[in-house]
């Protein structure tokens, strides 16, 4: 089976074509080599994809015939990203979230909603 139809029917890429672009871009490997679109993939590869800044890694346990149900995809592939580098994309995540500068640019949601019950509290 093709490395873009794989990825595609395992539900890691919502479209094939998604799934071909990342290869072509080079952010697929398997067995640490960048992959093209057509590449085979075969039982017991390992495949890292690299999707929204962080390297997932794959384990093929077997190949759909096409796209799998969501509930049937650990039949499928196994998901073996080191769980360090998991916490480590969160942190970053968090960080991200919690380094915007208060009062800056448009108001957050919660912002709105503190602002709305301290004019509430005065009346």
């Amino acid at each position: 089976m093709r490395i873009d139809k794989y990825l595609w029917a395992v539900r890691f890429f919502k479209s094939r074509n998604e799934a071909s672009i990342a290869c072509k871009k080079g952010y697929v490997a398997v067995g640490g080599q960048q992959a093209k679109p057509s590449r085979e993939v075969y039982s017991s590869d390992k495949i890292s994809v690299r999707k929204n800044q962080l390297t997932t890694e794959l384990y093929v346990i077997d190949l759909p015939k096409s796209r799998v149900g969501a509930k049937l995809v650990p039949q499928y592939c196994k998901n073996i990203t080191p769980a360090e580098t998991v916490e480590l994309h969160n942190a970053v995540l968090e960080n991200q979230r919690l380094s915007r500068i208060k009062g800056a640019g448009r108001p957050s949601k919660k912002d709105r909603r503190d602002l709305d019950d301290f004019t509430e509290s005065d009346s």
